[in-house]
This record gives structure tokens, C-alpha cells and sequence, in this order.
């Protein structure tokens, strides 16, 4: 355990760009030969998109990296944050529940609110207007929702008291899921069921796609399944019946198009078709 803590408090950007670059890598390779779906697209146009919209992300996170940095030191200086409050505990007690507690804060919570405030949704709605949902998917985030994850990260932070080792660490079992969850990729029905009991699973999260109400306001987690099952947004749908996208936006010309993708949180809003 504490050569972790001192592996992810020295960490290196070039190490959290290779996990990056080598997750995308290994999941794109298997997605490729173990396809969930069969998609009639072109790939690398796809990815060009998403590719794009992560770049714009890392820097983002890059630029405000310092901002979190210093609420970090803050906390842990200033002895504040629920981790800092707690009794003392095995120190790999301490990291699971400061795990669990920024997944609740910096992404359970930062997701649902996107969803139900309908000015954070113009910004989150480009993440679910993706009509082929593959590993490159995962981090297709408009760069207005970037800031706004960005903000509850740092509130997470603050609120957990997390030392700036555990969020580095969270931060790279997060690509990490992130691309497990998006890549069109099929597990055996069962694994992947028993998998959701604790972990968030592809088939899951691929529910969260599905292009209408009510499953696209469910499976909210991003590592951790149990904030779903706890607060009552976990839903199951076959993956035979999933379809990606959102009902408002199912043209390519929308949705496959990065100058109109960059342009959707200013332009008119339309309601659901389905519910």
C-alpha cells in the first residue's frame, strides 16, 4: 500500500498520458475483435471527434490541475474533510472509503446534476448524442462540460479531505473505467451481471446510452456501482435492445459533425420525444 501512495504521489503526466494511450489502445483492439455491436461507420472519423473533445479535456484538467492541487494541500493542512475526521483505520480501509467518497461526489453526483439542471444537460447532452458508443466515447465531452466536472472534482475533493495521492489514483482507476464501460465490447451475460454488483459493467453503463427515457436518467456511476443500487437509479435493459444516441439529436449531421457538436449548448433546446 505505501508503495502505491508513494508511486501515485510523485506520478508522472507522461505516465497518466500513457494509461490513457494504452487503455484506449488495448480496448480498441479487443472491441475490434469481440464487438458487441457491428457498427456501419467510419471509425477513425469517429474517434477524430472524440479524440478531439479528450484533447480539449486533458487540457482543461492540465491548466486547472493547480487548482486542485492546492484544495488538496488545504484540506490536508488544515485538517478538514470527512477523511480527515474519521477515527483512525487500516490504511487500505482509508483509501477504499476515500475512493468510494470522491466516485459519490466528483462523479455520481456531478453526473446526476447534469442531467436534472437543464443548463448543465446542454452541455453533457454532446456525451450522449454519440450514436456509436466504442472506447473512444468515453471521454467525449463537450469542453464547458469539462469545467463543470472539473468544479465537482475540486468540491469532492475539498468535502473528502482527499490527499492529492488518492486523487491522482482515482483519476487513473477513472480512465481506466471509463474506457472499460464505453468500449463495444460483449462479456458473458453472467460475468458481466456480477460485475455490476459492485463495479459499474459495460453493459450497465451501455444502458445509460440507450436514446430515451426513462433509462437515459439512470446508471449514473462511474466506477463504483453501489451509489446507483443505494439511491435507486440502477436500471437493466437486454443489450439486444439498446440504441444508442438521444432521441433529439439521431441525425449524423448533428451528432457526427465537431462544429455543430461545440455549438449544441447555445442553440434551441428540444423536448424528449419519449418518456
Amino acid at each position: 500500500m505505501n508503495e502505491i501512495i508513494s508511486y501515485f504521489s510523485t506520478i508522472p503526466s507522461l505516465h497518466r498520458s500513457l494509461i490513457l494511450v494504452s487503455g484506449i489502445t488495448i480496448f480498441w483492439m479487443i472491441e475490434n475483435t469481440f464487438p458487441l455491436f457491428k457498427f456501419n461507420y467510419k471509425k477513425w472519423n469517429h474517434a477524430g471527434i472524440n479524440f478531439f473533445l479528450t484533447f480539449t479535456t486533458i487540457v482543461i484538467n492540465f491548466v486547472l490541475a493547480f487548482i486542485l492541487l492546492q484544495t488538496a494541500d488545504w484540506a490536508i493542512r488544515n485538517n478538514f474533510g470527512i477523511l480527515q475526521w474519521l477515527p483512525e483505520i487500516p490504511l487500505w480501509l482509508y483509501t477504499i472509503v476515500g475512493l468510494l467518497l470522491l466516485d459519490l461526489i466528483g462523479a455520481y453526483l456531478a453526473h446526476f446534476t447534469e442531467h436534472k439542471i437543464k443548463f448543465l444537460w446542454r452541455f453533457h447532452l454532446i456525451h450522449h448524442t454519440d450514436t456509436w458508443i466504442d472506447t473512444t466515447s468515453g471521454n467525449r465531452h463537450h469542453p464547458g462540460e469539462s469545467i463543470i466536472r472539473f468544479i465537482f472534482t475540486t468540491f469532492g475533493v475539498l468535502i473528502v479531505g482527499s490527499p492529492m495521492w488518492m486523487v491522482f489514483l482515482y483519476q487513473t482507476l477513472s480512465v481506466i473505467s471509463t474506457q472499460f464501460t464505453h468500449a463495444n465490447i460483449s462479456l458473458p451475460n453472467k460475468l458481466d451481471y456480477f460485475l455490476s454488483y459492485f463495479i459499474v459493467s459495460p453493459n450497465m453503463h451501455k444502458v445509460h446510452h440507450h436514446y430515451m427515457l426513462p433509462y437515459t436518467d439512470s446508471n449514473y456511476g462511474n466506477i463504483f456501482s453501489i451509489w446507483d443500487r443505494l439511491f435507486g437509479t440502477f436500471m437493466f435493459l437486454p443489450k439486444e435492445e439498446i440504441i444508442y444516441g438521444i432521441d433529439t439529436h439521431m441525425n449524423p449531421k448533428e451528432h457526427n459533425n465537431l462544429k455543430n457538436l461545440l455549438q449544441i449548448p447555445f442553440q434551441k433546446q428540444r423536448s424528449p420525444k419519449n418518456s
